[in-house]
């Protein structure tokens, strides 16, 4: 029998749960054993380890978050961190590893490789901003919960003749706010890919005025840049193990400069982590169970250093090198 170990690191999304369990559970099917590790890559570097059973993943598809819990660890910011990692993987005697997460996730699990580490990675992050594959696990969920808080905003909107302003995720890529604002039938959709004019955000409200159109939806990713600022809105300058400064605030700078420019309310809704909690939809649970089944398959192909990947309707590998070697804009 195989050994497979499972982490989930970075930030979470709903879906993570439903691939654990198709892990887990095909994984079985095939004689495959799997051994959970906790926090992230705090888990194998640290030897913090859970046994996965079939009862152990059994009620957990309509889960969000992980039941492994996750963290943002580098271990490659940690002392001894890759050796620490290399011995916990040799005393559990597991014979490959299944990254899931984002970028820096998928990153590390790709420079392991270089180190005899034998990894497949599944792409989960709601920002949808890894190349290489149409979706990633949680964008479909997220999107569901932007679209309700759209439609939501429009009524208050409407009754009160306000400029409302939703600010969502997406540090450098504008998927969310751009599928977002078209499903929710926003009137202006800010990205990160391009930079924005307030002013030409002012004349495009006023012109609505002009049509009798007396409020207005906005909709800001939170990596989006303003002309003005010659750069992202920070929210904290502290970065993290992987070179991250948290965004955000850019929503609230868009409504003080509005609200000096026209005469009427202007108000700021932040999503923030309602956008990574709840239930999964649909489409991510399915599209997480065949990653899942995907990772293991790849595994026992003996593809390795690889990515699970959806395109159009087929589940394909590509090499995580590829898919970390360039964003995915919009």
């Amino acid at each position: 029998m195989l050994r497979a170990g499972v982490l989930t690191g970075g930030g979470d999304s709903p879906g993570i749960n439903a691939a654990l369990r198709s892990i887990v559970r095909f994984g079985f099917k095939q004689n495959v054993e799997t051994i959970g590790f906790l926090e992230g890559w705090r888990g194998p570097i640290e030897d913090l380890v859970r046994p996965l059973g079939v009862n152990d993943v059994s009620g957990i598809l309509t889960v969000g978050g992980t039941i492994l819990g996750s963290s943002r660890t580098n271990p490659f910011k940690v002392e001894n961190g890759v050796e620490r990692i290399l011995r916990t993987l040799e005393r559990e005697k597991i014979d490959f590893l299944i990254a899931i997460g984002g970028d820096d996730t998928l990153g590390v699990a790709h420079r392991l490789a270089e180190h005899g580490v034998k990894a497949v990675g599944i792409p989960q992050t709601i920002d949808n901003d890894i190349a290489m594959t149409d979706y990633s696990i949680g964008f479909s969920s997220a999107l569901e919960v932007i679209t309700d808080a759209l439609d939501r905003l429009h009524t208050t909107a409407f009754s009160h003749h306000r400029v409302l302003i939703l600010e969502v995720m997406g540090r450098d890529a504008g998927w969310l706010s751009l599928f977002g604002g078209v499903a929710g039938g926003a009137d202006v959709i800010l990205i990160p890919e391009r930079d924005f004019d307030v002013e030409e955000v002012h004349r495009k409200i006023l012109h609505r005025k002009t049509r009798g159109k007396h409020f207005s939806i906005v909709i800001i990713a939170e990596g989006a840049k303003p002309t003005e600022t010659n750069g992202q809105i920070v929210a904290e300058a502290e970065v993290d193990e992987f070179g991250h400064v948290r965004l955000g605030g850019g929503g609230q700078y868009l409504a003080n400069q509005l609200s000096q420019r026209l005469e009427m309310p202007v108000r700021v809704t932040n999503l923030a982590y309602l956008q990574r909690g709840g239930t999964p939809s649909p489409f991510d649970r399915i599209l997480a169970t065949r990653f899942g089944v995907a990772a293991i398959e790849f595994a026992l192909e003996k593809k390795f250093d690889v990515m699970t990947a959806l395109h159009g309707m087929q589940i394909e590998p590509v090499p995580l090198e590829e898919a970390l070697s360039k964003p995915r804009p919009v």
